[in-house]
């Protein structure tokens, strides 16, 4: 392979993912090289490169710095991130308000995660008003152009009739696709549903698929949840739960495998 692709040539997908495998070095400097001749794709791939370290020295400040350059050439990925950067803190004070405003433009944009990233201020108040309609209503826009997150949050609003009609039905369908999209957490909620159904072997199929892809957070929470299941296979599988969370975590997580083990 040739690492000495023309500016262009950078942003072609696969190529890009190639140079990222194996030359990190390489493919951060061919973007950096692009962004500076204002190639605005480059631009955010460049805040997004020096916010992960990939192939570069890790700067939150300096990512923070392409984002804006990206996102005053119009760049809706790049409002998405400057979101993310002032949601969490990243190179930043944290300031959910600022968020708020660029996951707004990245949604007005039609990007699929910036109205899911405004839902979730929307639907809990933090640097906006809470406003729960407007959020199912991002949430199903965001689920209906295929983001599985969204699908997960808005079966929930539906199973759980909050803030609208509930639809069983259509909760638990949209439970499926956003496990079939690959999101942990729909994986989660669908292997709720097939329990429930009597049909366990799918659900545990679906719980070990989630431990697989689940975050701390996510497995911190849901080990409680299988402890307390009905079906003693998947309170069996909590074990999993609790010691996948070991590895992640830190010596609270580790006390809790130690825990389990003995119940």
């Amino acid at each position: 392979m040739n690492w000495n692709l023309r500016r262009e040539e950078v942003l072609n997908g696969d190529q890009l993912r190639e140079m990222l495998n194996h030359n990190p070095s390489g493919a951060a400097q061919a973007i950096l090289g692009a962004a500076r001749e204002n190639i605005v794709d480059a631009q955010a791939l460049l805040g997004q490169i020096l916010l992960d370290g990939t192939g570069i020295e890790r700067d939150p400040a300096l990512a923070l710095q392409w984002f804006q350059i990206a996102a005053n050439n119009g760049h809706a990925m790049a409002h998405n991130m400057l979101g993310r950067c002032f949601e969490h803190g990243w190179g930043c004070s944290a300031d959910p308000a600022r968020a708020a405003v660029h996951y707004q433009l990245a949604a007005e944009a039609g990007l699929d995660w910036g109205l899911y990233n405004f839902a979730n201020l929307l639907g809990t108040g933090r640097g906006v008003k809470e406003d729960q309609a407007g959020a199912i209503s991002l949430y199903r826009q965001a689920a209906e152009m295929g983001h599985a997150k969204s699908m997960n949050l808005l079966g929930r609003y539906l199973e759980d009739g909050r803030f609208c009609e509930a639809d069983l039905p259509a909760a638990y369908d949209w439970y499926r696709r956003s496990a079939e999209g690959g999101d942990f957490r729909g994986q989660f909620s669908h292997a709720a549903v097939l329990a429930h159904q009597g049909k366990l072997e799918q659900a545990l199929d679906w719980l070990r698929i989630a431990l697989a892809g689940g975050n701390l957070s996510f497995l911190r929470v849901s080990r409680k949840v299988l402890l307390a299941a009905e079906h003693p296979q998947i309170r069996a599988l909590a074990r999993d739960y609790h010691a996948r969370a070991a590895e992640l975590g830190d010596e609270s997580d580790a006390a809790e495998l130690a825990r389990i083990r003995i119940l």
